[in-house]
C-alpha cells in the first residue's frame, strides 16, 4: 500500500507583526525564527522539504534542509493569498476604514473579499495542483511543506472535501504543524492539526 505522510508547517510571525500580509515578501522576525525551531523541536522525520517562494517560508526551509541535508523544492504556487488593498494592513487599521468588512469576509470571503484581492477560486486551484503534482511525484515519502496560513487551509479542505468558503472556521497558528497522511484506497486523513512535533 502507497502511503504518503504530510506536514503543514507554517511560518513564524515575520517582522512586522500580524497583518494581512498575503504576498509582500517579508522576512521572519527572531520570534518566529524561534517559534520555527521550537516547532521542529529536533525532529527531522523527512524525505524532502517543499516550501513557499517567500521569504518567511523559504528562508527556513533552506536552513533547516541544509542542516538535514534533504533535498529542497521552492514551489511558487505554494504562496499566500493575494489580499489586494487589504495587504500590509493589520485587523485595527482595516477595523477603522469599515467596522464590518472583516466580519463580511470571514462569513463569506467569495462574496466579499477585499478590492484586489485574488479569487478563492484561483488561489485554492492553483494550491491543489501544485499538491497533486507533489504528491505525484513523491510516492511512500514522507514530506514537509513549509507554507501559509491560507495554503494550509486550503488543503485541509481538500483533504477533508470541506467547502473552501469554510476555510477561515480552521485556526492556523504561526510555526504550527498539521499531518495529513495519503494511503492507497482509503479517504486522506488528518492525523494531528495546528500542533507542534514535540507534542506527538
Amino acid at each position: 500500500m502507497s502511503l504518503i505522510t504530510i506536514d503543514l508547517m507554517r511560518h513564524g510571525e515575520p517582522l512586522g507583526g500580524s497583518r494581512y500580509r498575503g504576498q509582500i515578501d517579508d522576512p521572519l522576525s527572531e520570534k518566529g525564527w524561534q517559534q520555527m525551531r521550537n516547532a521542529v523541536a529536533g525532529h527531522a522525520p523527512w524525505d524532502a522539504i517543499i516550501s513557499s517562494s517567500l521569504l518567511r517560508c523559504r528562508a527556513f526551509a533552506e536552513e533547516l534542509a541544509a542542516a538535514q541535508q534533504l533535498p529542497l523544492a521552492i514551489e511558487d504556487d505554494y504562496k499566500e493569498i493575494g489580499f489586494g488593498s487589504w495587504e500590509g494592513k493589520t485587523r485595527a487599521e482595516l477595523a477603522l476604514i469599515d467596522p464590518q468588512q472583516l466580519q463580511r469576509f470571514y462569513d463569506d470571503p467569495i462574496k466579499h473579499r477585499p478590492e484586489g484581492a485574488e479569487m478563492l477560486a484561483a488561489f485554492s486551484a492553483r494550491v491543489i495542483a501544485a499538491w497533486q503534482r507533489m504528491v505525484d511525484a513523491q510516492p511512500g515519502q514522507h514530506l514537509l511543506v513549509v507554507a501559509h496560513a491560507g495554503v494550509i487551509r486550503v488543503l485541509i479542505c481538500h483533504a477533508l472535501e470541506l467547502p473552501f468558503e469554510q476555510m477561515f472556521r480552521l485556526q492556523i497558528s504561526n510555526a504550527s504543524i498539521s499531518r495529513i497522511v495519503l494511503a492507497q484506497g482509503q479517504p486522506p486523513l488528518l492525523q494531528f492539526h495546528n500542533g507542534r512535533l514535540g507534542a506527538f
